[in-house]
């Protein structure tokens, strides 16, 4: 059998990023639809309670997969028979471990709730914890997927599984059941991917198992199971400080409000981190197209997500209100900041991860994510007791701290210049800048005019793609990628 490592070209690459563009496009249009409509049914505590049950749920769902999906994603396999044999392996060990961080959950319900200062919801985060073993019968599938950049099939499931929710958890949150609606959703949401993925990919599982094997993956896993708990604490943290400090009010308005802002500035950043990942892991040994193509990523990314930023933070009254209603108001100033500080991290921090992990050194990220915890825990614990508003602008500038650490790391890990990263996107950074002057000078006059404001929004965006156009790179960038994404279009419209 062939090599199924080196089938990676860059019409593949290409292909990939634009299914799971479409994917993350699909979603996020469903799911802020759904999440606008749940906000205006339920209370603030739901989303607090949801968001107490999601920390303890991700992290035993951290445990559970310990990176085997990584591993099958980045390790160079001889054969194809090598590869199902080592998914057999990690899927088998998935669910077994899913399985028991779900009893220990069951067993242990109340005091873990209790301890997340969420007290009185043990039965919830039982039943909650089912998605566990739900996501580990179908995390496989999704990572030999992603390896051989098959991100079509990935984008039927992710557009059937975001469409759920609306069929699902808004009728129940219609007839009262608060934060049921949410969870019963979830676990409707992980049966149905995990249906689907095994019905769509070519493995299936198989009662295959050897401890080699298995040694091989931990080894690597080891490190990236470490690196995600960090990452797991980096995000949670300041949840668990809140819920414990300031209720369930001030959690969920927390959590949803960040949760909300962070799903908008992903759409480009969850569309290609996976892509970037593997498409990095088939040239670990070229070192120069290594480089290429995440330097190639990283602009194309920045081009969007920077003035994304800032418009959320220049329009954060307008983005809370239509997103989130009037209700979440006393959020919004934490919605335009941190809308701002995440788009930096995405461009500068998030795609740094991928480096580490293509080359197999998820250790060097594990040390990026515990410097930060370094620095993040005391600014959490001083902040909490000076308000809600002081934390979250304290966290919000916390966040940027990460990038120096990624910059750090990489330049005397892979010799890859910080000044060349924000050199090469200085462009958008300008552009962006000079759109938010004109965003500000217009709401100076403009007040709260719903027409006028959404006028404004559009006028900016014309500003900002007018400024690129100066520069004859970006010129022929957009113009390339608006054919390519056309031709693509056409080519989907005459294959349905």
């Amino acid at each position: 059998m062939s090599n199924p490592s080196k089938n990676i070209t860059a019409n593949s690459i290409g292909n990939a990023t634009f299914w799971s563009f479409a994917a993350e496009i699909a979603a996020k249009i469903i799911v802020p639809i759904t999440n606008m409509i749940l906000a205006r049914i339920l209370a603030p505590e739901a989303f607090g309670i949801i968001a107490t049950i999601s920390m303890v749920i991700s992290l035993a769902d951290t445990m559970s997969t310990a990176g085997f999906q990584k591993f099958v994603i980045q390790h160079e396999y001889d054969n194809k028979e090598d590869l199902f044999k080592g998914a057999s392996v990690a899927f088998w060990t998935n669910v077994s471990i899913a399985f028991f961080a779900w009893l220990i959950i069951f067993l242990f319900r109340n005091p873990i709730s209790d301890a997340v200062g969420n007290s009185g919801y043990g039965v919830a985060l039982a039943v909650s914890a089912l998605i566990l073993p739900l996501t580990a019968l179908s995390s496989i599938q999704e990572a030999l997927f992603q390896r051989d950049l098959n991100y079509r099939v990935l984008f039927i499931r992710r557009l059937l599984v975001s469409i759920l929710p609306l069929v699902v958890t808004v009728p129940l949150a219609l007839l009262g059941l608060k934060h049921w609606s949410i969870i019963i959703g979830n676990i409707a949401g992980g049966i149905l991917r995990a249906v689907l993925l095994t019905c769509m990919s070519e493995w299936k599982p198989k009662f295959f198992f050897r401890w080699k094997i298995l040694k091989e993956m931990f080894s690597f896993g080891a490190w990236t199971l470490l690196e995600s708990i960090a990452m797991w604490a980096s995000s949670y943290i300041d949840i668990l400080i809140i819920s414990n400090k300031l209720g369930s009010y001030y959690t969920g308005l927390y959590k949803n409000s960040q949760s909300t802002v962070t799903g908008i500035l992903t759409i480009i950043t969850s569309a290609t981190t996976s892509v970037l990942f593997a498409s990095l892991s088939r040239y670990q040994n070229d070192e120069k197209e290594f480089q290429n193509i995440f330097y190639s990523f990283q602009k194309n990314v920045a081009l969007f997500v920077i003035p994304l930023g800032v418009g959320i933070f220049c329009y954060s009254d307008l983005v809370t209100r239509i997103i989130l209603g009037e209700k979440w108001m006393e959020a919004s100033f934490f919605v335009g900041i941190w809308g701002l500080c995440t788009s930096f991290v995405c461009v500068f921090g998030t795609f740094s991860r991928e480096l580490y992990r293509a080359k197999g050194k998820p250790k060097i990220s594990l040390f990026a994510q515990v410097f930060h915890l370094i620095f993040l825990i005391p600014v959490c614990f001083i902040f909490v007791n000076r308000g809600f508003r002081e934390l979250a602008y304290a966290r919000s500038f916390a966040y940027l701290q990460i990038i120096v650490v990624h910059m750090i790391f990489v330049k005397f890990t892979f010799k890859l210049s910080p000044f060349k990263m924000f050199w090469s996107v200085k462009e958008p950074i300008l552009c962006s800048a000079i759109m938010g002057a004109v965003a500000i000078l217009f709401k100076s006059f403009i007040n709260n005019n719903y027409f006028l404001q959404f006028a404004s929004v559009f006028v900016c965006m014309i500003v900002y793609f007018a400024l690129l156009f100066i520069f004859p790179e970006y010129r022929k960038f957009l113009l390339e990628r608006y054919v390519s994404i056309k031709d693509k279009m056409l080519s989907v419209v005459k294959r349905g």
